[in-house]
């Protein structure tokens, strides 16, 4: 499809004025081109390279301890080298794929390399099975002898987590190479239909990411407009969507049954290595913050905007004084990378790779993944940003995220393709911190009342988002599982959950109409990372805290705070927090992080009472 052809003549002017050279990505870092003989050798190579690694390690790796500690270290760098390249194609083809998820050709390549990269995995699967197999003690002591085995130490101390939840080889086997045509499939018709969606609204026709950005225009009724077109094309579509949910939900019910997980969100707990009780403390605070927040700011926000009662399309409406101007994507580089250069030079340095060499893909396409995200890729190459930049403040915001994931991701990257990835929990820390410089350094900017108003409304909002409303996903994703395990959901069943975790999370303001009720199905996060969403929340609340020791902290807090990113994946977010004084797993953590919040809160009214 033209994209253009189904821009308005409004969007086109604006596309030509503000939003002209938008960057996109290349991807030549990764391949030259999908059809390069190079993908093709390393699609080859990872295939007789994990065979290989099968036939020479499979039934001997305790062997080769008892023998030489040093050798198994060997062999885990073998592993990791076999798992490097195959992270190489998936990320180069899940990218192409992120792209354009409309073409044919797209998804047929990034379905190759899935189902080529499943295979080859299924000749890899012994080797953390059989790890987990030896003695804890006897392990242990070979740590201790060997000062390369040593350097591997948080990976084998991770794996050894999940232990308990292990079946046997045989099974494991069966739902990895299952997992193609079960999960995997189902997630792929999520985003394949979610993609090919199409909103008609005035004279025009826009695709996903384009129709939900008219819920923040100025005008109340081209809102209402968006709104129920939304509304009326994902109810067109709610059988497919609550058919992906309900079988995605028991699919995981299975699993966890089976593999003796207690609690629908422990294993959501187990991959970001924190305790439920932690995270059970963090929605419990932000559940009885919800008056003091969202509820007092939205009350707010309605005598701002002239209403007695807010609609569901009025939550995200600009201010009535609020600057409407879009945002040129020079400005926006030049807002972010100066406020993190006031931070710390190298972190801005890195920042500005990704404008300077293209790892940015920034424009709304047909056809594109919706939202944005920072895939880290491996650490031989580099993280690649994935936007769709539409000139609002809250994509500048955005963009300072992602770029914060970017450089978490760089800087991780040290510690190897096993020991890079940082845990969800942790992996928003620099992101949020990212829009946290920014937004400060536009605070210090604001010249009238007016604006600092507006600034700092927009920021509450943004916070909100991030935590109550992330928050309320949980709570919500909750509420379908628990539901599902006593039988299949209608559509009608998930949108009445929808709408009483909105209107508990939102407050009474809100008027939630029926047209409100499908809005769940557009969240990919709900069928990508179920229970995902917490770590949203829980990185902002971290942040926030954060924050306020960086306030008051003495100029090493700098080197503190890169030491966190470079850890990556190998220290727990105890070990990590210490260094600054905090400890996620005392209640007083989570409300001081979100006194924050109330804080700003606080000083809205006090304006508000000045104006």
């Amino acid at each position: 499809m033209n994209f253009d052809a189904v821009f308005s003549t409004e969007q086109r002017n604006l596309d030509q004025v503000v939003l002209k050279d938008l960057p996109e990505w290349s991807l030549s870092d990764l391949y030259p081109g999908m059809d390069s003989p190079e993908f093709e050798q390393d699609l080859q190579a990872c295939k007789l390279d994990a065979e290989s690694f099968e036939k020479k390690f499979s039934g001997k790796l305790l062997e080769i301890l008892e023998s030489n500690p040093r050798d198994l270290a060997m062999v885990i760098a073998e592993y990791e080298q076999i798992e490097e390249r195959m992270g190489r194609i998936m990320s180069y083809a899940g990218l192409i794929y992120a792209g354009d998820t409309s073409s044919a050709k797209n998804a047929k390549f990034y379905g190759d390399a899935q189902e080529a990269m499943t295979s080859a995995g299924s000749h890899l699967l012994f080797f953390t099975l059989e790890i987990n197999r030896i003695d804890d003690k006897q392990l242990a002591a070979a740590i201790k002898e060997d000062v390369s085995l040593i350097y591997y130490e948080p990976w084998l101390g991770d794996l050894r987590k999940d232990k308990p939840y292990q079946l046997d080889d045989n099974l494991e086997q069966l739902l990895h190479e299952k997992s193609v045509t079960g999960r995997g499939a189902w997630i792929r018709l999520f985003d394949e239909t979610m993609s090919a969606l199409r909103f008609n609204i005035g004279a025009e026709e826009y695709p996903v990411a384009t129709a939900l950005n008219f819920l923040q225009n100025a005008d109340r009724e081209k809102r209402k407009e968006a709104a129920l077109e939304v509304s009326r094309v994902l109810n067109k579509n709610i059988r497919t969507f609550s058919l992906i949910t309900n079988t995605l939900a028991k699919d995981k019910e299975i699993s966890d049954r089976w593999r003796g997980f207690e609690d629908i969100a422990d294993s959501r707990h187990l991959a970001n290595r924190v305790e439920r009780e932690v995270v059970d403390a963090l929605v419990e605070a932000v559940r009885e913050a919800f008056p003091n927040l969202s509820h007092r700011y939205y009350n707010m926000k309605a005598k701002w905007l002239g209403l007695e009662v807010m609609e569901h399309w009025d939550r995200n409406a600009p201010l009535p004084k609020a600057d409407e101007r879009l945002i040129e994507w020079s400005e926006a580089r030049e807002t972010i990378l100066d406020a993190y250069s006031g931070f710390a030079p190298e972190m801005a340095e890195i920042a500005g790779r990704f404008f300077d060499k293209n790892w940015i893909d920034a424009p709304a396409r047909a056809g594109k993944s919706p939202g944005a995200f920072s895939h880290p890729t491996v650490p031989s190459v580099h993280p690649y940003i994935l936007m769709n930049y539409l000139g609002k403040p809250r994509d500048v915001m955005t963009l300072a995220h992602e770029l914060g994931h970017g450089v978490h991701q760089v800087l991780a990257g040290g510690q190897g393709a096993l020991m890079a990835q940082t845990p969800l929990t942790l992996a928003e820390t620099a992101s949020v911190f990212g829009e946290m410089l920014t937004f400060r350094s536009l605070l210090s900017k604001c010249k009238t009342v007016a604006e600092r108003k507006a600034m700092l409304a927009q920021k509450v909002e943004d916070m909100l988002n991030t935590v109550v409303r992330q928050i309320a996903f949980y709570m919500f994703e909750r509420k379908v599982h628990e539901a599902r395990q006593k039988g299949e959901l209608t559509g009608d069943d998930l949108g009445d959950l929808w709408l009483s975790i909105q209107g508990e999370s939102l407050g009474p303001v809100f008027r939630f109409s029926d047209d409100y009720k499908p809005f769940w199905a557009y969240i990919p996060h709900f069928v990508h990372s179920p229970f995902y969403v917490y770590a949203y929340a829980f990185g902002d609340c971290l942040v926030n805290s954060l924050y306020a020791v960086y306030e008051n902290a003495e100029s090493d807090f700098q080197e503190k705070y890169f030491d966190l990113l470079k850890a990556g994946g190998t220290k727990h977010h105890s070990e990590l927090l210490r260094p600054f004084g905090l400890d996620a797993t005392n209640p007083d953590f989570w409300k001081k992080g979100l006194s924050m919040i109330s804080g700003l809160i606080d000083e809205l009214e006090t304006l508000e009472t000045q104006s």
